[in-house]
């Protein structure tokens, strides 16, 4: 059974397991690749190089807000076409994808090196950071194509089945840059700019990894010189489908902001501490639902694809009780222990425990229903409804977070920051969990209308 017939033929709940596992393994390869320049940077240069490393942060993310927009699009539509056996369309789109991350990358590399030191200072450099912060973009904006096309095709290779080498490419890009960070910064004397190519070099390698699966014999899905020619159903598809998550990228840095401003205003800096802890720890949980969502989004895909209605039904449940579990263990852990959690983030200073421990408790007060809401959002994208995920991913952290942050604080004070988290979550997840039963019941009527003509599949 080669991998794209497991997908609609292997029982379920083992070939979900099967996917989280490299998808996991995959997701904290990539959290280490971020946190390796901060921590040789911090040692090896100083506390003034960190912080200018950190202004271009945003920078960072914006660029791979739009690589997440062509990837998980794209990603979305091939699992679907592979589930139609449509695969000549499922290698249109991967033609089409590559094209377009090689040309949004390098149209996000000339205007960011255009802006680049304006845009720093609005990020917070200053006359002391500002020469860091500009070395080290400069160097990643000039190999930033490697990680758009890269880490965008990444997504493909698992929505073709290939789970474990997408796990590889990201394990490839954190090893190398944890082996090249000290050689460039310590032995080289490099300092900032060494951070830098060192990241750069391990973009370029996992592109070329990347590449090679999709013009090599490895790959279910070919690179092909007659797909490059964009076509405008094709483009509008993919940008349709990857709206969602490409929106939310942004929208968190805004987000992020705001909280940051109403903290300063009503708990003062301790509060924004704070605040990075909890989403420290918060993180951790929101990581392996992530991580389900990228195991469940190619069987669910191509399982619609194929009009094999009870595997998807059965992938949603399956993924919703896990995140449902991995959310819900998270919160246990937060209302048990949260001075030992804030101890673990930072020393015992008795005002930060004190603002920590009651924010941690108020602001993760209905964790339990995030990781079902985060599934369900990206449930829709999977089956390629791009409005709905559109508008479910951002119902949580956008449409309804901001108002109540704007809102509360000024007639609860702190703990009106801390209260608008929860209220969103729950609010959001009643909406969310409203239409997924409406869906379901769409699936439902599509098989029974179908069923003549459906083998009707065994469930794991």
């Amino acid at each position: 059974m080669d991998n794209s017939q497991e997908l609609g033929q292997a029982p379920v709940g083992k070939l979900l397991w099967r996917y989280f596992v490299p998808a996991i393994i995959g997701v904290a390869a990539n959290t280490l690749y971020n946190l390796v320049d901060r921590v040789y940077i911090g040692q090896g240069v100083g506390p003034l190089a960190l912080s200018g490393l950190t202004v271009t942060f945003p920078i960072m993310i914006i660029a791979m807000a739009f690589g997440m927009l062509v990837g998980m699009g794209s990603a979305a539509l091939v699992s679907i076409r592979l589930g139609e056996g449509k695969r000549g369309e499922a290698e249109k789109i991967l033609g089409h994808a590559f094209v377009l991350l090689a040309g949004i990358s390098l149209a996000v590399s000339v205007l960011g090196l255009l802006l680049r030191d304006p845009v720093l200072r609005i990020f917070g450099a200053g006359a002391q950071t500002l020469g860091y912060a500009r070395e080290y973009i400069t160097i990643i904006l000039l190999g930033n194509v490697f990680q758009g096309v890269g880490f965008g095709l990444n997504n493909l290779i698992r929505a073709e089945g290939h789970a474990r080498v997408a796990m590889t490419t990201m394990i490839l890009g954190a090893a190398m840059n944890i082996v090249l960070d000290p050689i460039f910064i310590f032995v080289f004397k490099m300092g900032v700019a060494g951070a830098a190519l060192a990241t750069v070099i391990s973009m370029a390698a996992t592109c070329a990894w990347v590449l090679a699966h999709f013009t090599g014999r490895r790959g279910l899905l070919r690179l092909r010189r007659r797909n490059l020619r964009l076509e405008r159903p094709i483009v509008r598809d993919i940008l349709a489908i990857g709206m969602a998550p490409f929106a939310m990228q942004l929208a968190g840095s805004v987000v992020n902001a705001l909280f940051n401003i109403q903290l300063i205003r009503f708990g003062g800096d301790l509060a924004v501490g704070a605040m990075g802890i909890i989403n420290g720890a918060a993180m951790m949980a929101v990581f392996c639902v992530i991580a389900v969502n990228m195991a469940a989004q190619p069987i669910i895909g191509f399982n619609y694809g194929a009009r094999q209605f009870l595997r998807v039904k059965r992938t949603l449940k399956i993924a919703l009780v896990a995140a449902a579990a991995i959310t819900g263990a998270g919160f246990l852990l937060v209302q048990l222990f949260p001075a030992a959690i804030i101890g673990l983030f930072s020393r015992h200073d008795p005002r930060l425990l004190a603002i920590g421990t009651r924010g941690m408790r108020i602001l993760l007060a209905a964790f339990p229903a995030v990781g079902p809401q985060v599934v369900s959002s990206n449930f829709f994208q999977a089956i390629g409804k791009a409005r709905i995920s559109m508008v479910l991913n951002m119902l949580r952290q956008v449409i309804l977070l901001i108002p109540l942050v704007l809102l509360l604080p000024p007639l609860l004070g702190i703990d009106g920051v801390w209260l608008a988290g929860p209220l969103a979550d729950a609010s959001a997840a009643v909406i969310t969990a409203w239409a997924i039963k409406r869906e379901v019941r769409h699936l439902n009527r599509r098989w029974h209308e179908g069923r003549a003509s459906l083998a009707v599949d065994p469930i794991a």
